[in-house]
């Protein structure tokens, strides 16, 4: 099906960028856009949802007067400043020879041009939600002629906290408003919050990356925790992959990372929370033109990333949620294209790991690096009747013992810590005291 079935005006600009065909997103959403209808959308990052609801707005964008400032008419909320950035972009290219102004507002910038920019009018305002709750306090943001809310990947910004704020640019709104929410994961806080702002919503949902794609092999590496940084740098160093997105779970671990591969004569580029803004752009500029191999990132920082042609993704360590996993991996393997995910898998993640393969429905491959391999056995190997080692039999014998008491009616003591002593010394003193005063 190509573009011009969809009724879509901006054709030239369509194929100005190289788009021939709509994906199944844009080909489902778009039209429903177009007659007005609120959206609730269900599609990864790469399935072309920034076009699906972009092109639709500027369409219906209404004219401003030549000697009038523009007022906003859309407001498009995402999560962080890359996917601020990245989508702006994406509506400005979209917007060519039309007029519209398109402006983004977010945390991490100088705040006096944003407010520059804002007072010389916009069509479009593209904002992460504290920086435009700021601005619209300080009066900067008028919002009486706003038609459409997009609420992007609706998912990261309450995991990120931001329902208060998200419920605080609603009640800014007019009530009366098209309202389209995307999110890459139904969770039970997305769906709540639908209900809340959506009126008589479509579902807009399409085939979301399945980790079990042929063309993503995932393969899991166990190893020592401490040894994780080695086996990074050997494999990074001794495949000489074009490019390698990592993710980490933290920014103080992302930073360590960095710096040992730096260090092993491997350089990179890190992304995260404390980096200054512009220092992530030219971070992911550097990445995306191929001029930095090894981009280090947490998942909030790259969320929303779209890397053209990234053919590897490393796991560092396991996400915090089991879907951030899916995303991490979606980061590859884009348009039907060859991708490895390569996990690095210590004993301490095993937990968190089952709860990702039971998500996946399947278990990726397991390949034990030559000069890397796990002392600790792992439960499979315990179940076979591998022989423990005494410091592995400490725990157990401890709980047995203390099964044992409990089954003679003695009670675990209420308290299990350093205070423990002391309490019973005062209560032993206590007792002390009141045989005294008996006695008297």
């Amino acid at each position: 099906m190509p573009f011009d079935t969809l009724n879509i005006q901006l054709q030239n600009n369509i194929a100005s960028l190289g788009y021939t065909d709509p994906t199944p997103i844009q080909t489902k959403a778009i039209p429903l856009i177009l007659q007005g209808r609120d959206i609730l959308g269900a599609a990864q990052t790469g399935t072309g949802k920034t076009a699906a609801y972009s092109l639709p707005i500027l369409q219906m964008l209404n004219k401003t007067a030549s000697n009038e400032p523009a007022r906003v008419q859309a407001l498009v909320i995402v999560p962080t400043r890359e996917l601020c950035d990245q989508t702006t972009l994406a509506m400005r290219s979209f917007a060519i020879d039309t007029g519209a102004r398109i402006i983004n507002i977010s945390g991490g910038v100088n705040i006096t041009k944003q407010i520059a920019s804002l007072d010389k009018g916009a069509d479009v305002i593209v904002a992460t939600p504290g920086r435009f709750i700021e601005l619209n306090r300080q009066g900067h943001i008028p919002l009486s002629k706003v038609r459409i809310l997009v609420l992007d990947e609706a998912d990261t910004i309450l995991d990120m906290g931001f329902i208060r704020e998200v419920e605080h640019i609603i009640d800014l709104l007019p009530p009366k408003r098209q309202t389209i929410l995307f999110s890459a994961t139904m969770t039970g806080a997305v769906k709540r919050l639908s209900q809340k702002i959506l009126k008589k919503p479509l579902l807009v949902e399409v085939d979301n990356l399945s980790p079990a794609d042929l063309t993503i092999r995932q393969i899991v590496h166990p190893i020592e925790k401490e040894k994780k940084n080695e086996l990074l740098s050997f494999i990074i160093g001794s495949n000489n992959y074009p490019q390698v997105l990592v993710f980490t779970r933290t920014k103080i671990i992302a930073d360590e990372v960095s710096q040992y591969l730096k260090e092993s004569g491997l350089p990179c580029a890190t992304i995260h929370g404390d980096k200054k803004h512009g220092a992530r752009e030219r971070a992911l500029k550097d990445f995306r033109l191929g001029e930095t191999k090894i981009l280090v990132a947490t998942d909030i920082a790259a969320r929303g990333l779209d890397i053209e042609n990234l053919g590897v993704v490393i796991n560092y360590d396991i996400p915090h949620i089991p879907t951030d996993y899916i995303h991490r991996i979606g980061r590859t393997g884009r348009a039907g294209k060859d991708g490895i995910s390569i996990t690095l898998l210590s004993t301490a993640e095993q937990i968190s790991w089952k709860k990702i393969e039971t998500l996946l429905d399947k278990k990726p491959e397991r390949i034990t690096v030559k000069g890397f391999e796990t002392t600790i056995p792992t439960q499979a190997a315990k179940t076979r009747g591998k022989s423990l080692t005494k410091e592995e039999e400490k725990p157990k014998k401890a709980a047995g013992a203390f099964g044992n008491k409990k089954k003679k009616g003695l009670v675990q003591p209420k308290y299990a810590t350093k205070r423990g002593p002391k309490i019973a010394k005062a209560e032993s003193a206590g007792k002390k005291r009141s045989s005294k005063s008996n006695k008297k």
